[in-house]
């Protein structure tokens, strides 16, 4: 609230006024007060009490005050809901809808806190043999205390999204591990050689915020021999379509955004598979760093861009997989990462 201070030519011709009424200030302050005391002279509600002004009261050019109507408590709710994106959360409205970018519903008083879920895995059998059914369960523990997530929200059409990549980045799984009475989840799956294998959770429980939980899985025997990772944007021709990327700048720098463009074709029949035009996984090459996302801009035609931020200087794999006429495509690109300066 802002007070405005009167001109001295205002105070002088109000001095001016009281000596030519022949009352001096004492006079009036006499005067009022009588009046007062006899019911006749009210004190404005505008001063409230102890002489503050009350709240809501604005000062009018005429210098009389005035008194906006009150809020009502649905307005001010109506003026604080912000409806987030829980996949981006950069993505905010006043107004319920749709997440423009990955089509999820935008949800009212998504939580800020970044605390991360916990997530079991059990391996049966506990030593899985390379080539051969392992049984894989989830469950998935909240941060505050530590008991079983029973509930969770359907993202991209699933209520579990999970990757695996191996040791040497050769193999790569998206798959959804089925969910069960009891809040856990479960997989069966086959890891087709020895070494180490990344599994990347993508979940949101109810209550809490999206996550991205990385497990590893050692397969008993000789893993691959460990292998130079070049540089690979060469288009690739998928199951039923022809994919090209390209990289702005084209070297991408650790903690810089990164700018891929991605063209695809043909585009009849082109769909989106769930509930996203493309998605996009991300792993260096030791596997420590994992990234999903989906494209920042996408309407169904030959482009599609994606923004990312590397992490650190290393090699990375991208698998990008879209859907036509009902088949699912992925491709595959390698790019390399430096660091500032």
């Amino acid at each position: 609230m802002q007070y405005t201070k009167k001109r001295d030519s205002d105070k002088n011709s109000q001095k001016a006024s009281r000596q030519a009424s022949g009352l001096g200030r004492r006079d009036l302050m006499k005067f009022g007060a009588g009046l007062a005391l006899a019911g006749i002279l009210k004190v404005p509600e505008a001063f409230g009490q102890e002489g503050q002004p009350p709240q809501n009261t604005i000062y009018a050019p005429s210098g009389y005050a005035e008194t906006t109507p009150p809020v009502t408590t649905d307005q001010q709710a109506s003026q604080d809901t912000v409806y987030v994106c829980p996949m981006d959360p950069d993505i905010r409205s006043n107004e319920p809808g749709v997440c423009p970018r990955c089509g999820m519903t935008l949800v009212a008083g998504i939580p800020d806190y970044t605390a991360e879920y916990r997530v079991d895995l059990k391996v049966t059998p506990r030593a899985p043999k390379p080539g051969e059914t392992a049984k894989l369960d989830f469950t998935v523990f909240d941060p505050y205390r530590n008991r079983p997530v029973k509930n969770f929200q359907v993202v991209h059409e699933k209520l579990y999204h999970l990757f695996v990549v191996s040791q040497g980045l050769e193999y790569f799984l998206h798959d959804h591990p089925t969910p069960n009475p009891d809040g856990t989840f479960t997989l069966n799956t086959v890891f087709p050689k020895a070494g180490m294998y990344r599994l990347l959770s993508d979940i949101y429980p109810t209550g809490g915020t999206p996550q991205l939980i990385a497990k590893t899985v050692f397969v008993p025997g000789t893993p691959p021999e460990p292998v130079a990772i070049p540089v690979d944007f060469s288009p690739k021709d998928t199951e039923n379509m022809h994919v090209e990327l390209a990289s702005d700048p084209g070297q991408p720098v650790a903690g810089l955004k990164t700018i891929l463009k991605c063209h695809v074709g043909p585009v009849d029949g082109f769909e989106q598979l769930l509930g996203a035009w493309a998605h996009l996984l991300v792993a260096s090459d030791d596997l420590v760093d994992m990234i999903h996302t989906h494209p920042t801009i996408a309407d169904g035609g030959p482009d599609l861009q994606f923004n990312l931020i590397f992490p650190r200087a290393r090699t990375y794999r991208l698998w990008l997989q879209f859907q036509r006429k009902g088949v699912i495509n992925t491709a595959h690109f390698d790019i390399a990462v430096s660091s500032l300066g």
